[in-house]
């Protein structure tokens, strides 16, 4: 099929290599000229893994095509994937500008049957706000239409992987024209007649459910998986206060109520709260959405209340430790919101520098992908070349994202060239006896001496713990 994708972001540009992966002819649009001419160019305007060997092997191909021109998507694309920003406003609602936008110059452009897609996250009752404003701009009569809500389930990181291995497909339809041109979309991967580029050789996938379901369904299912997962990371990190509290270990608590197939083992590490673009808006948009309707939502206010107070916490620890940190030096591994991105928006690791700084404190960071970024939201810290560059004369190493880099480095190395062997783990990616057996003292989240086997118990006190 010919399709348009309208939005060359992050869904937008994921969505669009994929469909051309699996074999459609692609047009994706875009008002941001600079990307567009990066794009064009062969460069990638954020990282994701696998993502940018699909794009440039489908436009070599001659399946995806940029363009800032809307209306040419319009013309030639019988399917119309809405990918545009929806980001918060103040009061934590959605600003659903950017899709009444696009909304009214398809309305006004197109001649002939289009199938809507809203791929964007959106609230409750989006779509069939949007059938009305295409019925009400619409500039011929001869342009009809379908919307459908289509939402996404990418996760930064493993987003390629996420679209052509969908663990489900959900799609909110109103007409079984629509449903069977959006069962012809996504036919290789319900078919699984495509190869998938991902996993060489591909790796068996069992059968990928599709949810068919009504419009306001669809929307509902994206804001209460967002806002579920959230929740089971509040949970985690308020059990984790409770066995530093105890004496009790947070990893074994969590392998243990994990295995409970009706809990599952997911989203079940404590940290130092989750950020990036979804969670803390869509919670926000779901809390907003609830009250708006009268519904008690105080469940999820409480969610994100106890992430806001993860970095409190997490701070705590640190000036526990260090006692005054003026003119202490800190090394930070990590800056991204979560590994294998560079994604840094509302990224716990650049709250808690922040209030290093204001402490008077000195820091020095390294992050595999994040930097450049990093260095237009905190451009006084140091940026490193490498882990070792970071720890070099520190009085404390802060690991704030659980990149796989950080779980190799070589610790002898690193012990000769901090001032001081102390790391304070908010991801709890290492163990104290792994760090104690290297010389370090390690402080992790959720972690008591007394929930130590025998021998990490020996290899703590060692070095001073109680």
């Amino acid at each position: 099929m010919d399709i348009g994708v309208i939005g060359a972001g992050y869904v937008g540009l994921t969505t669009a290599a994929c469909l051309a992966e699996i074999g459609h002819r692609v047009f994706c649009a875009d008002n941001d000229l600079q990307k567009l001419d990066m794009l064009r160019k062969g460069d990638m305007p954020f990282f994701e893994p696998y993502l940018d060997s699909l794009v440039q092997s489908n436009r070599v191909r001659g399946r995806l095509e940029f363009t800032s021109q809307t209306e040419g998507e319009l013309s030639r694309g019988e399917a119309i994937f809405i990918c545009v920003g929806t980001p918060s406003l103040e009061n934590g609602e959605t600003d659903l500008s950017a899709i009444e936008q696009v909304g009214r110059i398809i309305a006004q452009r197109a001649r002939e049957y289009r199938l809507i897609v809203e791929k964007s996250t959106v609230p409750v009752l989006s779509g069939y706000q949007l059938q009305k404003h295409l019925a009400l701009y619409r500039g011929d009569d001869q342009f009809q239409f379908d919307v459908v809500a289509n939402p996404e389930f990418l996760r930064q990181g493993s987003a390629v992987e996420d679209l052509l291995h969908p663990d489900r497909i959900v799609v909110g339809v109103d007409s079984s024209r629509a449903a069977e041109l959006m069962g012809e979309i996504y036919r290789p991967l319900l078919e699984q007649s495509f190869v998938c580029p991902v996993h060489s050789p591909c790796k068996p996938r069992p059968p990928v459910p599709l949810v068919l379901t009504d419009l306001n369904s669809a929307e509902m299912i994206k804001h209460a998986a967002n806002s579920f997962l959230a929740m089971k990371i509040s949970f985690i990190n308020m059990v984790a206060d409770l066995c530093e509290a105890t004496g009790a270990d947070i990893e074994k608590v969590a392998e243990g109520i994990g295995l409970d197939p009706r809990i599952g083992a997911g989203f079940l590490r404590p940290g130092i709260g989750f950020g990036g673009s979804c969670f803390p808006k869509d919670l926000r948009a779901f809390v907003r959405t609830g009250e708006k309707f009268g519904c008690d939502f105080s469940l999820l206010k409480e969610v994100e209340r106890i992430n806001a107070r993860r970095i409190d916490h997490f701070f705590k620890k640190i000036k526990d430790e260090l006692w005054v940190l003026r003119g202490k030096r800190l090394g930070v591994w990590g800056l991204a919101f979560k590994p294998n991105t560079d994604d840094i928006r509302r990224a716990p690791s650049l709250e808690i520098i922040r209030r290093l700084l204001a402490e008077g404190a000195q820091v020095q960071a390294y992050d595999p992908q994040a930097m450049e970024k990093a260095k237009t939201e905190v451009p006084q810290i140091g940026y490193c070349k490498d882990p070792y560059e970071a720890a070099r004369a520190v009085d404390a190493l802060l690991l704030l994202t659980e990149w796989e880099e950080f779980r190799t480095v070589d610790w002898e190395r690193v012990r000769g060239l901090v001032a001081r062997p102390l790391l304070i783990d908010g991801r709890n990616l290492f163990s104290a006896a792994e760090l104690a057996s290297q010389g370090f003292q390690y402080i992790g989240l959720g972690r008591n001496a007394s929930a130590l086997t025998e021998a990490e118990q020996v290899a703590f006190k060692a070095l001073g713990g109680g």
